[in-house]
């Protein structure tokens, strides 16, 4: 899936994505950071990230979104579930609620490719 010395498995399901620069990517490699530059690609995305890196706590409820974004709790959570399936935040159930940390690795990986 990956060239070899280029991309490697760090965590479960995320990998480090080689560099657009030093080679052709194969692929695999073209649709690992096109997914992952699409689920960047929308404002509220983004603001979703820098609030989530901002955080004290590294983590914020998804509740404490709504005002912030000025969006509806469905569309906050229409938003979540794109960045959950693109690696860039985890989120854990407490209750009725749930509380999103920031996956900086992710977000390092696709840096690092450009």
């Amino acid at each position: 899936m990956a060239r070899q010395g280029t991309a490697i498995e760090v965590r479960k399901g995320e990998l480090c994505c080689a560099s657009v620069t030093s080679a052709p990517l194969n692929a695999d490699e073209a649709l690992e950071l096109a997914t992952g530059f699409s689920a960047l690609a929308d404002p509220v995305r983004l603001r979703v990230l820098s609030i989530l890196a901002a955080s004290p706590k590294g983590e914020v409820c998804v509740c404490d979104l709504v005002g912030p974004l000025g969006k509806s709790q469905p569309t906050i959570s229409h938003h979540m579930k794109i960045l959950s399936e693109a690696g860039f935040v985890q989120g854990e159930r407490r209750g009725k609620w749930v509380w999103y940390s920031l996956n900086r690795g992710r977000l390092a990986s696709l840096s690092a490719a450009i």
